[in-house]
């Protein structure tokens, strides 16, 4: 079992259930599941662009992605049916908790400038939701092999009923949001 899951198990769930009175285990939010997304305008151009984000993307995941293509043509963007345009990867079980202890205690604090991540991303129903401007901030992409800097974005799925119970339960996992 990865170390997060036993903090959640041991400290996260007692101190939950004291802060929003829960009376039942099943009544404590937990992870559900971690969507990384990669949206790569450019591959409309440069095709080539989207077998290294999928490959970077595995590099970061630990699990292989899905290519996603464009369900409607788009005459303004250039964009035909059915062409690749990003790709996505969903992360479940000791995976999911091995990426959210990666990102929350190498990859974020790597961030340029990095003051902590906003806590008014929630979705209303404790689900959240991060965008991360460059990925090679995550040490498993090698800089001088990268051909260009994409973004990424992290939606972290949660069980947790209001935005209120998922951001303290964020915070009591180690999310590190603005004051």
């Amino acid at each position: 079992m990865t170390t997060l899951k036993e903090k959640y198990t041991t400290e996260i769930i007692p101190k939950l259930k004291e802060t929003f009175n829960y009376t039942n285990g099943f009544q404590v939010p937990k992870l559900e599941k971690i969507v990384l997304n990669m949206g790569l305008g450019e591959a409309v151009q440069n095709p080539k662009i989207i077998e290294s984000a999928a490959q970077e993307l595995a590099l970061i995941a630990g699990q292989k992605p899905v290519v996603t293509r464009a369900k409607k043509p788009i005459a303004n963007f250039k964009i035909r049916a059915d062409l690749p345009i990003g790709c996505k990867v969903t992360l479940r079980r000791e995976k999911m908790y091995d990426f959210f202890e990666r990102l929350v205690n190498i990859a974020l604090p790597r961030v340029r400038d990095f003051k902590g991540v906003s806590a008014k991303a929630f979705d209303g129903r404790g689900n959240y939701s991060l965008g991360i401007t460059e990925h090679i901030i995550f040490p498993e992409i090698d800089y001088d092999k990268t051909d260009s800097i994409k973004g990424l974005n992290v939606t972290v799925v949660t069980t947790a009923k209001t935005d209120e119970e998922g951001r303290e339960f964020l915070r009591y996992l180690g999310m590190p949001f603005k004051n």
